[in-house]
């Protein structure tokens, strides 16, 4: 039996949540969402997008693809609010922001395969609980991004970060009630203004994780 020291001195077979491949597996779910979610917009000529929201896109033809899209966005919203965690200095770490993207990742994945009522169809179970994950997803993950850019400012090595993901944060928060209560502009259009802010944000975010954690990789002598 392997005592302590022999499990110490094992190399490590996953890397830190702080490190270049998570951000980079962060940077592909996020990318991988952004292609599927934007050719579904040409390649589902049976639907309108500035009408219908994202969700219809989930049923029916190409169906498949874009959950497994979402599956992507799911792990770059955990891995996100992981990495954050362990990027900031203790004093400047959020212990809800995490929590949040957790929620938001979990909520995502209800989105994907629990499938939407279409018009004209019946209230399902499934339709009940994307009903209620979906609104879920879109409201954590905007408070975890509006939480997590508010102790940006708290650690100095990522203080300069702070006025960027914080506007941005704040807009899609402010463009997310703006879909939720003006009910008179065309819903798939106000929706996807939405998720282009949250997304911003996100590959902001990846793209700044990933940046910190290759400088803290590097000798001090070649920064």
């Amino acid at each position: 039996m392997r005592d302590a020291r022999t499990l110490a001195r094992m190399p490590r077979s996953l890397p830190s949540l702080h490190s270049v491949p998570v951000a980079n597996a962060s940077l592909a779910g996020l990318g991988a969402f952004v292609f599927a979610a934007t050719a579904m917009q040409w390649v589902r000529a049976d639907l309108d997008w500035a009408f219908a929201p994202l969700s219809f896109y989930l049923v029916g033809n190409l169906g498949p693809v874009l959950k497994a899209a979402y599956v992507g966005l799911a792990l770059a919203l955990m891995l996100i609010g992981l990495q954050f965690f362990h990027a900031l200095r203790p004093g400047a770490r959020s212990d809800l922001a995490p929590w949040l993207f957790g929620t938001s990742s979990l909520a995502v994945l209800a989105t994907a395969f629990a499938d939407t009522q279409l018009p004209g169809g019946r209230m399902t179970t499934a339709a009940f609980v994307h009903a209620i994950a979906a609104p879920i997803a879109f409201f954590t993950v905007t408070v975890a991004m509006l939480l997590q850019s508010w102790h940006l400012r708290l650690d100095p090595a990522w203080r300069h970060r702070f006025a960027v993901a914080f506007v941005l944060a704040l807009a899609s928060f402010g463009a997310l009630w703006v879909h939720a209560l003006v009910r008179e502009w065309p819903r798939g259009l106000t929706q996807r203004g939405v998720i282009a802010l949250i997304l911003a944000w996100l590959l902001l975010a990846a793209g700044w994780l990933r940046a910190a954690a290759r400088d803290q990789r590097l000798p001090i002598s070649s920064r």
